[in-house]
């Protein structure tokens, strides 16, 4: 394959969710030769199981190809295959930082969605050269003329020279190839410079220890060399060089301008930060590449081993996990009820869902989750202020002068007969309406929203009004005071400091009956009566009972005096007091989860 700089194109393809990115990516590396007929399979690039039974990419993955041009020139392809949903974006925003061109693919039955214009941005951000890919043509429903006109009027991209393709069928997938060698540029690096690589991604591998994906930015990193990762400080020697195709094949050496991976033996996990600069430790650089900016948590949520001696297990599966999704956060965290624990930091609730399974799945874990909740500023009457990520923590309120809540500027793309259930729904949810544009048949709605509001179940709400057809995306927008109070559960008079949660005091009474209504459905029944209540300090705003089990004690009485009967009804009700005294209730781990999707339909 060609060493040539002027013959390697590294591109990243963007699109919203479900627009087409992994079928695309499947079709190039067939027609590229990457893999054999009798290997290929759909979506080939998410190898993760979770990603193959949700249909989703959560995973950024990076291949290898060569193709050879129309002209005869074999090209060298680093192509990357990035996320859509938003929860992910930290993946896509380290997978543009590493290219030098992109592919924007818009489905051409949905047109331009809002996580299109965002990862747009993204790109533009990053200087890219940007390729308007529009896909799935030949579905019945596909509309070419009016995507391009959105892609012109919602982004500003000129989309005349547009290539339509289809990722499923294979059309146009040799023009888009030549498109992508004759319209996207060389990377620009200095082969004969001091090593420098930008580490982009890292995993660990039972066998190998730690591998690590590098962008070659300058100079070369050669099998058997000494490196130093700036960052850590850490020498290192590599002991194994290669590329996806997306097979792994060893390689002798990684030029300026090439992807790759190489392994050296690294066993410490905290050495292998994302974004680090790797160079050679003999005669390296002077200066580190500018790396990423550091991802932002947006929900926090304590995650707890159901066994106390598992926690170290959870300590170590975390920091491997961490590794592989430098968006995840996390930091030790001690829980009355719970014991020893991890307070975890994620981009969103999806991401939340998704770190969960890895844990329980990957790593064989048996976790108790608390409720999502998101970081408030609480300043106190001294003057000190706090920064809040459990409701329990929240300290007396004569202490407290303000509560800071964060807020989000939110972009929601829709189709006009959609449009009044989306704008109540976000009033339902304190939004404010910052502006609304008519861009062809889609609606642009610019909102501000509390976060704290949209952390549970806006997306689904969102979805469900809007039948599948609204996208939607956000970026945080600063903090605002807000009248805040912390909404406690009590199940049989016992406080669950799982399910306490930090809400607006207008949305706390109808917030507290929807959460004991289905906590009511969810808690198994036993031989007493359980009481749920919803309190905020010492008044109670909300209550359901789970009726007890009842069994038929007078079965044996046939005939007879009443009185007898009464009497052991008598007793029954006796014995079901002191059940209900010392009764522990147990609340199944499902429950948790299920209460906090707290949809409005019911």
């Amino acid at each position: 394959m060609s060493k040539d700089q002027t013959h390697i194109r590294n591109f990243a393809i963007i699109a919203h969710i479900d627009h087409g990115k992994s079928t695309l990516a499947d079709r190039l590396i067939q027609t590229c030769g990457g893999l054999e007929e009798r290997e290929m399979k759909e979506q080939v690039l998410d190898s993760m199981e979770i990603e193959r039974e949700r249909g989703i990419t959560i995973k950024a993955q990076t291949v290898r190809l060569a193709y050879t041009a129309k002209d005869g020139i074999e090209y060298q392809l680093n192509l990357m295959d990035t996320p859509g949903h938003v929860d992910f974006s930290y993946e896509v925003s380290r997978s543009l930082a590493s290219c030098e061109g992109s592919l924007l693919v818009v489905d051409s039955t949905q047109g331009v969605e809002a996580q299109t214009l965002a990862n747009v941005y993204q790109a533009i951000d990053n200087s890219h050269e940007i390729i308007p890919v529009i896909n799935k043509i030949d579905l019945p429903a596909s509309d070419i003329e009016r995507t391009r006109e959105q892609i012109q009027d919602v982004i500003g991209l000129d989309a005349s020279d547009a290539v339509c393709v289809s990722g499923k069928s294979g059309i146009n997938i040799d023009q888009l190839l030549e498109a992508i060698v004759t319209r996207l540029p060389p990377p620009r690096g200095n082969p004969d410079a001091p090593l420098k690589a930008l580490l982009v991604d890292s995993w660990y591998d039972a066998y190998l220890g730690v591998v690590v994906l590098v962008r070659v930015v300058d100079g070369k990193i050669r099998k058997g060399e000494k490196i130093r990762f700036m960052g850590a400080g850490a020498v290192r020697e590599v002991d194994r060089v290669g590329m996806f195709t997306p097979k792994r094949v060893l390689l002798d050496e990684l030029t300026a301008g090439e992807m790759g991976f190489i392994t050296a033996a690294v066993k410490d996990i905290s050495e292998t930060k994302v974004g680090d600069t790797i160079t050679s430790d003999r005669a390296g650089a002077s200066a580190a590449l500018p790396g990423f900016k550091p991802s932002i948590p947006m929900v926090f949520c304590s995650l707890f081993p159901a066994d106390a001696s598992e926690f170290e297990k959870l300590r170590e599966s975390l920091g491997k996990l961490a590794l592989n999704d430098s968006s995840l956060h996390y930091e030790p965290e001690n829980s009355q009820a719970l014991g020893m624990g991890f307070r975890c930091g994620f981009l969103g609730l999806l991401h939340m869902e998704i770190i969960q399974e890895r844990l329980e799945r990957e790593f064989d874990l048996d976790l108790i989750p608390t409720a999502p909740s998101v970081v408030y500023k609480v300043h106190l009457t001294n003057g000190d202020v706090l920064d809040l990520y459990n409701p329990v923590d929240m300290p007396d309120v004569v202490r407290i002068e303000k509560i800071d809540e964060p807020w989000i500027a939110a972009t929601i793309l829709t189709p006009p007969e959609y449009l009044g259930g989306l704008l109540q729904l976000c009033q339902e949810r304190r939004g404010v309406q910052k502006d609304m544009q008519h861009a062809g048949n889609r609606v642009v709605l610019h909102y501000r929203l509390p976060l704290n509001e949209i952390v549970f179940d806006f997306y689904d709400r969102l979805k469900s009004i809007s039948r599948g057809y609204a996208s939607f995306d956000y970026h945080l927008d600063g903090y605002e005071e807000g009248d805040l109070v912390r909404m406690e559960i009590l199940v049989n008079a016992e406080r669950v400091d799982a399910l306490a949660m930090i809400t607006h005091r207008g949305q706390a009474e109808r917030r507290g009956r929807q959460l004991c209504e289905r906590l009511k459905d969810l808690i198994p029944r036993q031989m007493f009566k359980i009481a749920i209540q919803a309190a905020i300090g010492g008044k109670i705003v909300a209550r359901e009972d789970v009726s007890a089990f009842r069994k038929d004690v007078t079965a044996k009485c046939y005939g007879g005096d009443i009185s007898r009967k009464r009497k052991l009804l008598d007793k029954q009700k006796e014995g079901k007091k002191k059940m209900r005294q010392y009764g522990n209730v147990e609340i199944p781990q499902s429950a948790f989860i299920s209460a906090l999707k707290m949809g409005d339909e019911k």
